[in-house]
């Protein structure tokens, strides 16, 4: 079994995440993210794994709303982080644990939902990916539903056909030519993600299908919004982070326009052997 890119690795170890979800498209990210989790998840007290959670920003808000949430992630800081989190917030975390994806001492069919919102993005073979779906359904309980959070093959290039005229990186062929080589390979070796595998929507079904997944419904949570200039101060103001919310809802089951969104997550449920 690989590890994650011990850089990448690093980089959470030294704190990086902290904040992403409360500035820039991580607005949007986390907001729509937790109304779907709302609308689809089972009724509290359900149990949760939050596999891959980072310090725990779904998972305390999911535990302040009455889940027994269990949050693992590779990256022992955090874990302290997520410590911390819980005595600012006041929630109460079943356990907070470092663990990889791949391998959560948990034992069979308990959990109710399974939340994966990081590690099908820093496992970049694709045997090891399937290895760590297989553990998912191994943890969930019958009919039990497992979220994916992926990043979309076009988002690097996405962003820099945006940015053009403030950072012209297309005109490098250097650069151009790793665009190309993520967009046909999903492997992305630029900063800040450093090495990490983008998937083409088409491809996450297929390997949920292949893992024993049913009833896939993916949704681009960021939709053509990544375009809006100004995102933190529109976010403000309350009509404006409404009206941008708006657009994400009515575009992100679209099939044309899906590979538009630079971030989309995966409902699914487990298949049972008859």
């Amino acid at each position: 079994m690989k590890t994650i890119d011990k850089d990448v690795l690093a980089g959470y170890n030294a704190g990086i995440e902290k904040g992403r979800l409360h500035k820039g498209l991580g607005l949007i990210e986390f907001e729509r993210t937790k109304e779907i989790l709302l609308e689809t998840l089972p009724p509290t007290p359900a149990v949760i794994y939050d596999i891959g959670g980072g310090y725990g920003e779904y998972s305390c808000w999911l535990a302040s709303l009455g889940y027994e949430v269990y949050l693992y992630d590779i990256a022992e800081k955090h874990i302290e982080m997520a410590r911390e989190l819980e005595k600012e917030t006041g929630c109460v975390l079943k356990t907070a644990s470092v663990a990889d994806a791949r391998s959560i001492p948990r034992p069979d069919g308990m959990a109710d939902a399974v939340i994966l919102f990081g590690p099908l993005y820093h496992i970049t073979e694709y045997v090891e990916r399937a290895e760590c779906l297989k553990e998912c359904k191994r943890l969930l309980k019958k009919d039990g539903i497992l979220y994916t959070a992926n990043i979309t093959a076009f988002a690097t290039t996405l962003k820099y056909v945006a940015r053009y005229d403030l950072e012209p990186k297309l005109d490098d062929d250097d650069f151009y030519n790793s665009l190309v080589s993520t967009v046909e390979t999903g492997i992305h070796t630029k900063k800040p993600m450093g090495l990490a595998y983008f998937h083409k929507p088409d491809e996450i079904r297929s390997e949920l299908t292949l893992a024993g997944f049913t009833d896939i419904d993916l949704r681009g949570v960021i939709g053509p919004c990544w375009m809006l200039r100004n995102l933190e101060e529109a976010w403000k103001n309350e009509i404006k982070r409404e009206s941008i919310m708006r657009v994400v809802r009515l575009l992100e089951k679209e099939e044309s326009l899906m590979g538009l969104s630079t971030h989309f997550i995966t409902i699914s449920k487990k298949r049972n052997a008859r």
